[in-house]
């Protein structure tokens, strides 16, 4: 499997350039999309997924066209959007159902078993006659991530599907999405929390202000964060200075004061030491030198 995206661009009626000349190749495996709110992620996911037409560009899905090949691409795409709704009146495993009718399986046998081995894979089986709309949010993110892989796409689109889960149901997600990238898929996993790409990606890339940055590995973002991240041991009064100089990473507090991880070149004055830097430390030290940043791939 392969995306190619040329020179693709949204621009919206009143003038606002969403998306500004994209170019970059996505290969089988797990690709994570990075950028804080508002970078133009969301975006980007809906042309992938043919609800949105870009302004100019092309984009190639093993060779066929986006624009010209719609329903031979829709037919291998699954997609679970931010705002994941469902109707109100269908429990799980009526939902799912509905779901897996969509995704072609006439067949009445083998659409129950599907959808009974899917609820099973998700963790949702005991919850099969509830209502879905009585589910916790993060059942409801199961039963979402269910409906994008009912049909065994070649290309799933997941957009920020982590969002106000809490830590199991996270991690629960992410296993979920690794287990499937096994297989011969793309998975475009778009989010703006850190732990999703670092502990899922290989690849990766990230947008800011509808640019692409930075496309390549996420070891390649943290190399270039060396020497670059900081763990001080600040007092009380030197902890709010700390705050108005540097970006802060994390702070906790100790018998001393605060013991404070800051990505800058120098700490000027403070004590502290350098400390091996992980993806977190890496986007923000690169959001912060975007500027004098050049656009890298590997």
């Amino acid at each position: 499997m392969k995306i190619e995206i040329k020179g693709l661009n949204k621009v919206y009626p009143n003038g606002n350039h969403a998306i500004k000349d994209v170019n970059m190749t996505i290969e089988s495996g797990m690709f994570g999309l990075l950028g804080p709110n508002g970078a133009g992620k969301s975006t980007l996911m809906r042309i992938l997924v043919t609800l949105m037409k870009p302004s100019s560009g092309q984009v190639l899905v093993n060779g066929m066209d986006l624009m010209k090949d719609r329903k031979q691409i829709r037919s291998m795409l699954g997609y679970l959007p931010q705002d994941f709704r469902f109707f109100t009146k269908l429990k799980t495993y009526e939902f799912l159902d509905y779901a897996a009718r969509l995704a072609g399986f006439t067949n009445a046998k083998i659409r129950n078993n599907t959808v009974e081995k899917m609820l099973e894979e998700v963790g949702l089986y005991e919850a099969r006659n509830r209502f879905a709309n009585n589910l916790s949010g993060g059942m409801k993110r199961r039963l979402g991530i269910a409906q994008a892989l009912i049909g065994d796409p070649k290309l799933i689109i997941v957009d920020e599907p982590t969002t106000g889960l809490d830590p199991e149901e996270r991690i629960r997600f992410r296993n979920l999405l690794t287990r499937v990238s096994d297989k011969d898929v793309i998975i475009v996993l778009s989010t703006h929390i850190v732990g999703d790409i670092s502990s899922t990606c290989t690849d990766m890339a990230l947008m800011n202000k509808g640019i692409l940055s930075y496309k390549g590995a996420p070891e390649r973002l943290i190399e270039m964060a060396k020497d670059n991240v900081w763990k001080i041991k600040a007092t009380e009064t030197e902890y709010f200075e700390i705050q108005d100089k540097y970006p802060i990473i994390s702070s906790i507090p100790s018998e001393e004061g605060w013991e404070v991880q800051v990505v800058t070149k120098e700490i000027n004055g403070y004590f502290g030491e350098r400390i091996e830097p992980n993806l977190e430390h890496a986007y923000v030290n690169y959001m912060e030198n975007e500027l004098n940043q050049k656009w890298i791939e590997i």
